[in-house]
């Protein structure tokens, strides 16, 4: 269905709106696969915060122009499915998990940043673990010092014949560790 000039300057703005809020574009060719596909892609898509859009490719030029994502409007040509995502990796992940399961559905391209990535790019972004991954990463890190100190004090208490140190007070398992050098 064709749109009115009035149809196709909401279609820019709405897009455009999206674009504003987004770090991560996702291009992907949808040729070949089947409705039924496409609409499990759509739930999963919305479950994890992803505006996921068909638009005619030169729309899709004029909404992403003059923003980091311009780098690969070279790339809009053909029938594109746009994936957005406010969440770094989450467009990556979302196109990336359903093109796995569909040989005719393929990455054509993304935008991470303000850089163009090519298919292997956006598979690389899709890899990179979620926020909450890597902040117990992060957070398992910085308490592997602490918990390795609290095991040489046990230790040290241990072999003193400190007896049962859960009965001790704190303060007296930390007198007996001698001061560093």
């Amino acid at each position: 269905m064709s749109l009115n000039l009035d149809g196709k300057k909401e279609v820019v703005a709405e897009v455009a709106a999206q674009v504003a809020k987004s770090q991560t574009l996702v291009l992907s060719e949808f040729r070949g696969s089947k409705v039924v596909d496409l609409t499990k892609l759509r739930a999963d898509a919305r479950a994890k915060g992803v505006y996921i859009r068909v638009v005619k490719n030169t729309l899709a030029r004029r909404a992403v122009q003059g923003t980091p994502f311009e780098v690969i409007a070279d790339k809009m040509v053909g029938p594109m499915i746009y994936s957005f995502s406010e969440d770094a990796v989450a467009a990556a992940k979302v196109v990336n998990d359903f093109a796995k399961g569909n040989e005719k559905f393929a990455i054509i391209a993304g935008v991470f940043g303000g850089r163009a990535l090519d298919e292997a790019g956006v598979k690389a972004l899709a890899n990179i673990p979620s926020k909450e991954v890597l902040l117990s990463q992060l957070l398992a890190l910085m308490q592997n010092p602490m918990s390795s100190l609290a095991r040489v004090v046990l230790a040290l208490s241990v072999q003193r014949g400190g007896g049962d140190v859960a009965a001790e007070p704190a303060a007296e398992v930390a007198a007996e560790v001698p001061a560093a050098a």
